[in-house]
Order: structure tokens, then sequence, then C-alpha cells
């Protein structure tokens, strides 16, 4: 913790230092930076603290401060790196040019002013895009040869709610609300629904109780769900109606067809649970060879790299929030095979969810959130 704390002040010494002494409008502007820098930096060890506090009656409302700080701290660096580089380039441009000091100047002093405010806008845009309800994405999978009884089957997918300390009861109703209202032939919940034990976090998952499709629901761990006892959450989970599956497939009779719907535990549940180990192959054995379409639910994309080796056609995951917000959104195609969206491997459709939540700072500023409504349509030849 002590460690932490000092990381955590010595970074925003070097904030400081780079920023107040090339600001703008005299000693109050000075003042002021010094003021928020003071403000992030007291307020971003709250979210361990709560941590290590739980039972706290302040512990939540103490960790959503740190989160939000976090989130504010992540902007801030990032854009003061970002203002590095381009003075860094400045420079060596005025080196060519002569008589720029004073544009060079005026660089610094804007720039220095330009760095806290486009933080402070992107953390408070950012958080009023997390915390309102996730809008609802349609994306139209085609697939080859797909049976005319399945056109138009619809799999209403959530993933990566986090529900813990500032995700509750009234955020997940409102999502379960609004998948309610699709009217879906089956809804997929893949992974990361929850960050904290069952006894603390089951009366804020109750309305999951409540999700309603012609098929039910289907539920596959992700990795939070090994770090808050997956084994009590696949219990409670099944306790609430829905349909865990872990490694393995049921078949739906749809219009008279087949669809097959695998799921497998998380990528990593091999670390927590050796017996749990992801197994894409496991998933889909004995599966009728007549089923008109096979789904895959997978916490992390690159489960794909088996999934597409054993005759999957679709899989869905989440697991990347799409990066959740700048810069993270762009970084996150660097270490993700597929960050979000629709897409293409082998003879399998990869669809990954921004995530219907969102975990630590709430905020969301370049990813946005999505409850996904995919609908099976006919490949076009």
């Amino acid at each position: 913790m002590l460690r932490l704390i000092a990381l955590v002040v010595l970074v925003h010494v070097y904030i400081g230092w780079r920023l107040i002494a090339d600001l703008p409008f005299g000693t109050g502007a000075a003042i002021a930076m010094i003021c928020l820098l003071v403000l992030s930096a007291s307020a971003m060890p709250f979210g361990e603290f709560a941590r290590r506090n739980k039972h706290s009656p302040m512990s939540d409302r103490l960790a959503g401060a740190g989160f939000l700080a976090m989130g504010f701290f992540s902007s801030l660096f990032v854009l003061t790196l970002l203002r590095e580089l381009i003075l860094l380039a400045a420079s060596a441009a005025s080196l060519w040019l002569s008589g720029q000091e004073a544009l060079l100047h005026q660089l610094h002093a804007g720039s220095a002013a330009a760095v806290p405010v486009v933080a402070l806008f992107l953390t408070f845009v950012g958080f009023i895009n997390a915390r309102r309800r996730a809008v609802v994405r349609n994306v139209d999978v085609p697939i080859a040869g797909l049976p005319a009884r399945l056109h138009g089957f619809s799999i209403v997918q959530i993933s990566d709610v986090h529900v813990g300390t500032t995700i509750k009861n009234g955020y997940v109703t409102r999502i379960v609300d609004a998948v309610n209202a699709l009217d879906a032939d089956m809804i997929a919940i893949t992974g990361d629904l929850v960050d904290g034990s069952v006894q603390r976090l089951s009366s804020h998952t109750q309305p999951l109780g409540k999700l309603a499709a012609r098929h039910g629901t289907f539920f596959v761990t992700g990795n939070h769900e090994y770090y808050s006892g997956a084994n009590a959450w696949i219990a409670e989970m099944r306790r609430l109606g829905l349909a865990v599956l872990l490694n393995e497939h049921v078949v739906l009779e749809h219009n008279g067809e087949a669809v097959v719907i695998a799921g497998v535990t998380d990528y990593s549940a091999h670390h927590f649970d050796p017996a749990q180990r992801s197994d894409p192959a496991a998933a889909i054995a004995g599966a009728p060879a007549r089923a008109g379409v096979r789904v895959l639910l997978a916490h992390q994309p690159r489960s794909a790299f088996a999934a597409a080796k054993v005759g999957f056609d679709v899989q869905l995951s989440g697991h990347t929030h799409g990066g959740q917000f700048f810069p993270w959104n762009l970084l996150v195609k660097l270490v993700e095979p597929f960050a979000a969206g629709l897409h293409r491997l082998d003879d399998l459709w990869v669809y990954v969810s921004r995530g219907t939540g969102y975990w630590g700072p709430p905020q969301r500023f370049g990813a946005p959130s999505e409850i996904t409504r995919l609908r099976l349509v006919p490949a076009s030849t």
C-alpha cells in the first residue's frame, strides 16, 4: 500500500513539474492545478483501502471515488506524455525555422492549460457514458448454408457487466428490462458478470432471474468470476434459472432445426482450477452433425483459434471492453487478437462485445457499452 501511494505521488509530482511552470493566467491557475493534483493523488488509493475494508459502510463510496480519480489520472498522465511528444517535435522543428520562439512559447502555455481541461472533459463525458444504460447494437451475422427456418434467429448478448462497487441492483435491472424488451430467441451472458462474492452481491444480481427468452439464458464464466469464487457463482446462476455451460453444449430445436449452443470456461480458468481448463473441442463433442448452426460462448476472444478448428460457425465473446476509454480503446488492438465488433477467422465469425457495464473507472469514451442483438442471416452468394 505504501509503495502504491509513493508511486502515485511521484507521478503526480512529475505531471505538476511538467505543467505548472508553463500554465498561463498567473498564480491562480497554478494554485488550481496544485489543488487538482493533490485531490487526484489523495483519492486514488481509496480503491485499495476499500478493497481491504469491504465491510465498512463507506467502502463502496470510497472505492467509487478512487476509481473516478484513477480514470482522471489515466487521461491526465497520457495527455501529459502526448504533450511531451508534441513539444519535442516542435522544438526539433524550431531548430530549422528561425524566429519561432514566440510561437513555441504559446504552444507551451496553451498545451499546459489544455491537458487538465481535456482530462476533466474526458472524465466527465466518460462518466456520463458509463453510468447510462448501454445502447442496443444490432448486428447481422451471415452464415453460409443457414437453413431457412433459422433465418433471423436472434441472440441478445450481454457481457462484462462487472456488478460490484459501483454497479448495483438498479443498473442491472435497467439492463434486464432492455434485454427482455428485445424478445430474443435466446440470451447469452459471456462472462465477467461480477466483481465480488455471492454473499456480498447476490442481492444485486437477483434481477437476472427475470431474463426471459424463447430458449432461455446461457452463461459462461469470465476471468473475474474466478477472482470472485467461480463455483459459488456457478451455483448462484443456476439458482436464478440460467443455464451454465462449462465446456459443454445443449441442442435447441428452433422451428424444427437444431441449433448447438456451446460454452467454455474462461481461457485462464485452469490457473484457478485445473479441472475447469477451457476446451472448445470438449464443448462441441457429440453435437449432432445435422445442426443448422453451431454457436460458442467464450469470454475471451483468443478462444477463437481453437474454436475455428473444431467446427463452430459463430463465437460470442467479451473481455476487452473495446479498451473502455481513450487511449486504451486504441491500444487494446495491440494486445487482443480481436478488440471489438465482428471478425472473420477462417470459417468462424467472432463477435466481441465492448461490454455492457465497465470495470474500475466509471468511464466510457470512444468505446461505448452495448447490449448486442445478433441475428443469424444467410450469407449472400
